[in-house]
């Protein structure tokens, strides 16, 4: 799967960089392993709502605690929750720890919407894992808009509401 995804990025002359690391499972285990990389490093959640209706893939900077339930509120999706492993699977062919905004290629009947939080989105780079947890993408911002706008997934740009 993650060679589709390459070859994806070189169909559309997506520029990226690529590190590899070990399996990471956090965003501290993330800063901590690839310290430095040229990008804004992210946290990406999976959540859908109370019926399992609508999905939700949302990204947000790395040291934000996200207001789950002002988010819903925000996306009009009562009982926002966090999806199941099995739905991560269905949906977007993607085990936990392994959450990316590049995991909209994976999503091609366009069940999942995608939220991007605005002062991520403001930045040059976001760092996206490839569909796996064993490397790092730096992605500059103009590609990534071009990418998943080409998956259908142009992405809703709020500010994502913050925990206090």
């Amino acid at each position: 799967m993650e060679h589709v995804l390459y070859r994806l990025l070189e169909q559309q002359r997506i520029r990226y960089q690529r590190f590899e690391h070990p399996p990471v499972y956090t965003c501290e285990e993330a800063a901590r392993l690839t310290p430095g990389l040229p990008g804004a490093e992210c946290k990406n959640l999976f959540l859908c709502d109370a019926k399992g209706r609508r999905h939700f893939l949302v990204a947000v900077p790395a040291d934000a605690g996200v207001d789950i339930k002002a988010l819903g509120e925000a996306l009009e999706a009562k009982g926002l929750r966090f999806a199941s492993p099995e739905r991560l699977k269905k949906y977007l062919g993607l085990e936990p720890g392994s959450v990316t905004l590049l995991a909209a290629v994976n999503d091609r009947e366009r069940l999942v919407e995608v939220v991007v939080d605005e002062a991520l989105w403001a930045r040059e780079a976001i760092l996206c894992h490839p569909l796996v947890n064993t490397a790092t993408l730096s992605v500059p911002i103009e590609d990534l808009a071009r990418l998943l706008e080409h998956t259908g997934h142009a992405p809703r740009v709020i500010a994502v509401p913050r925990r206090d």
